[in-house]
């Protein structure tokens, strides 16, 4: 998984071929992935979708550069890991693996293209949206990833929110966890965290009441201490109860 990961996030450049889905085609993601989820037939290939391993993969090299996803089914399903910006909030993928693995019944949801071509944290007519949007509406908590420069806010490690969502006692977990493993948290539902905070997030609006915590990770962590993040955020057990 690992090295297909990898390799699918190395793919992604600002010149890769990429439009975004119909309507007709956006509703046979969502349709798809939930009989995919239910171990009912669907119809992903229609979009370009095989399957390789425990992952749905997009074709490569085409214009339908919609993602890959993942589901754990050791357990039910409890809750979505998201990577909105592989490739370009480098090493956040990497995260978002090592977080699935250690959560059972886990979904890891990683975007297609390169930032500049799909930001599907900010844009609801992607794939990556309708799949997390229907896993929310399932009840899934999220945990979403990202990255920023150690300069923006060099007074923090870790940037923790809940961006146009309600704060639950998830993220306050979160936050205690990290801080206990020695990180410097800035938790943006008390503090100014310098424009970090997730505020318009279209995942996160389309929460609708499920916990939804937007992860921002400086460049440092993400090279040096990615173990220890995903420690502390499986130690804050962010799961569907």
């Amino acid at each position: 998984m690992e090295s297909l990961l990898r390799s699918f996030t190395a793919a992604q450049s600002t010149r890769q071929p990429y439009r975004r889905p119909t309507a007709a085609e956006l509703e046979t993601a969502r349709t798809g992935f939930a009989a995919l989820l239910d171990g009912r037939p669907h119809r992903l290939a229609d979009l370009g979708f095989s399957a390789d391993g425990d992952a749905i993969v997009q074709e490569p090299g085409t214009e339908r550069a919609w993602g890959l996803y993942a589901i754990d089914r050791s357990a039910p399903p409890s809750l979505v890991v998201e990577v909105p910006h592989a490739a370009s909030d480098l090493r956040t993928e990497l995260v978002g693996l090592a977080l699935y693995r250690r959560t059972p019944g886990a979904v890891l949801a990683v975007n297609g293209a390169h930032r500049r071509r799909e930001d599907p944290a900010h844009d609801p007519r992607t794939v990556f949206h309708v799949v997390t949007t229907l896993l929310a509406r399932r009840g899934l908590p999220q945990v979403q990833l990202h990255g920023f420069n150690d300069r923006t806010l060099p007074g923090a490690d870790v940037v923790l929110s809940a961006g146009a969502a309600d704060v639950g006692d998830a993220a306050r977990r979160a936050a205690d966890r990290l801080e206990a493993a020695g990180f410097r948290v800035c938790r943006a539902w008390a503090e100014p965290c310098r424009g970090l905070a997730g505020t318009t997030n279209v995942q996160s609006q389309a929460a609708a009441g499920t916990p939804f915590l937007h992860v921002e990770l400086n460049r440092t962590t993400r090279e040096t201490r990615r173990d220890a993040v995903v420690d502390a955020l499986a130690e804050a057990d962010l799961r569907k109860p």
